[in-house]
């Protein structure tokens, strides 16, 4: 019997199983390499990417934006200002001398007429004295100047003496006269200075200064020293602010408006317009107005720094924004604002102000209000410029 010449298919599976497994395990591992390749660098493609809008986003300005607020009604414009007393006078000495006593200090309230220190005057004591004496002597000389002046008058009439003789003793009488008029002025002038050694009140108010003590040498005279006392009548108060031109038309007497005092929080006073200075500083085109404020309670103080509020109308039949000022940019073809597009780059637009409100400023003309407007804008910025919109702006207007 003839033997095969091929294994049977057995035999044949069995040495051939332990080939295949290799071979099928090393595929799986090929096709896993090659995809952990792919996949790494889709990772890494991924990251590059995000890397470059990482750096592209961070190489944008970022930007904070706010909106305008149309306004309507009234408007408030707010504006510093400088409180003073009433009265304010500084008290300087009339007379020379020592200061004998003082009555008052700081803080004192006076009435008019109120002994507010005294002086030693021993010079001018002595000087009065001699001035009454001369005015003595100088009454004696004319009255026996006019005794012996009508003597001679008489004695004309009989032809006793002469003419000549008669008017030089009519002449000397009235020298003499002269002469007393004279010591009697120079007497009365030193009784001024003599009674100017009592320091007074000139009104009623408070002492706001004491620049003198017992024993300080006073000098006679107005601004040559140092004042002895600071009286201020401050029942009422002036508040003096600068209006911009823009609202010198509105200042008129009789206008009212609310202060507000940094001293006194939640507190508001009125205060009525007085006067105006009818003329704009030439520098700074503003116009200087006074307003009255009523003090009797005494609880405002002169010197004190005030917020002054006016209530502005707004103007009939033209619609207006309210923008905060750091929004403004100065080019040398006027005023813009910057604003940013539906696509995150800058829009340059030119706008007209009205009143200045000092932290805003009315937009008349150049914006419809639905703009996103950039809060301080930087100087360099332009056209186009893509720009990060990081925050809102918040404040008076609405972001």
């Amino acid at each position: 019997m003839d033997q095969p010449l091929h294994p049977t298919p057995p035999e044949a599976l069995k040495r051939a199983g332990p080939a295949r497994t290799v071979t099928r395990i090393a595929a799986v591992l090929a096709v896993g390499a090659l995809v952990l390749v792919a996949w790494s660098l889709i990772d890494a493609h991924r990251a590059a990417a995000q890397l470059r809008s990482d750096m592209q986003a961070q190489a944008l300005t970022s930007v904070a934006v706010t909106r305008a607020e149309p306004l309507t009604g009234h408007s408030d414009l707010v504006l510093p200002g400088n409180v003073q007393a009433n009265y304010e006078a500084p008290i300087y000495a009339r007379t020379s001398g020592y200061l004998k006593h003082w009555f008052v200090d700081i803080g004192a309230r006076v009435k008019a007429g109120q002994l507010l220190a005294e002086i030693d005057t021993p010079e001018v004591d002595q000087q009065l004295r001699q001035a009454e004496a001369d005015v003595a002597t100088a009454e004696a000389n004319a009255r026996i100047a006019r005794i012996t002046a009508d003597r001679w008058r008489d004695l004309l009439k009989s032809d006793s003496v002469s003419k000549q003789d008669a008017d030089e003793k009519q002449s000397q009488a009235a020298s003499m006269e002269a002469t007393l008029k004279s010591a009697a002025a120079n007497r009365d002038r030193l009784h001024e200075l003599h009674s100017f050694k009592r320091i007074v009140a000139p009104f009623d108010g408070v002492v706001t200064a004491r620049e003198t003590d017992i024993g300080q040498l006073i000098n006679a005279g107005s601004g040559t020293g140092p004042e002895l006392f600071r009286v201020a009548d401050n029942h009422r108060l002036r508040l003096y602010v600068r209006v911009p031109q823009t609202y010198a038309a509105m200042m008129r007497p009789d206008l009212m408006a609310s202060v507000v005092f940094p001293d006194r929080p939640g507190m508001h006073y009125d205060a009525r317009l007085a006067r105006t200075a009818d003329a704009l500083d030439a520098t700074s085109r503003t116009l200087l107005a006074e307003l009255i404020v009523d003090n009797k309670s005494g609880e405002l103080l002169p010197g004190a720094y005030a917020e002054v509020h006016f209530k502005v109308p707004a103007d009939a039949g033209l619609t207006t924004f309210r923008l905060p000022s750091n929004t403004l940019l100065f080019r040398g073809d006027g005023l813009h604002v910057a604003t940013v597009d539906a696509s995150g780059h800058v829009a340059l637009k030119a706008v007209e102000i009205g009143r200045d409100y000092g932290a805003a400023v009315e937009i008349v003309r150049g914006i419809t209000g639905a703009e996103r407007v950039i809060l301080s804008p930087p100087d360099s910025i332009t056209e186009g410029t893509a720009v990060r919109v990081v925050a809102a702006g918040s404040g008076s207007a609405r972001s």
